[in-house]
């Protein structure tokens, strides 16, 4: 699915994932608190963000219908898809090219790698 979020819907987003539940009158005062919204563009943005079909807005209550793991993960993989032929190793070659990765980044990533070779 390709949620195509904006930068200011992934930040509601965000907010929503990091309080819900939370009733839409709290993303009211969050939204005005961070951003300076007024009432009215913030229940047009969290309109907006249910439908691309990330949150859901059920009698004031508002819950993510796609974890926030599971919506960059999303991102990820549209974004190898489009840039990279779907390939992590290009995708590695690429980013690799130019700067080295440390002895730390090739361990966890070892570990990754090892840790799908268990399943």
């Amino acid at each position: 699915m390709n949620y195509n979020l904006s930068e200011k819907e992934t930040e509601l987003a965000e907010i929503i994932w990091d309080n819900e539940p939370i009733k839409s009158s709290n993303i009211v005062k969050i939204c005005f608190d961070r951003f300076n919204w007024k009432k009215s563009t913030t229940y047009t943005m969290i309109k907006r963000v249910e439908n691309k079909g990330v949150i859901i807005n059920d009698n004031g209550i508002v819950r993510s219908v796609i974890s926030k793991k599971d919506y960059y993960a999303t991102l990820s993989k549209q974004y190898l898809e489009e840039n990279f032929e779907g390939s992590l190793p290009k995708f590695i070659a690429a980013f690799t090219s130019k700067e080295r990765l440390s002895k730390k980044e090739i361990e966890e990533i070892e570990k990754m790698i090892q840790s799908y070779k268990e399943l």
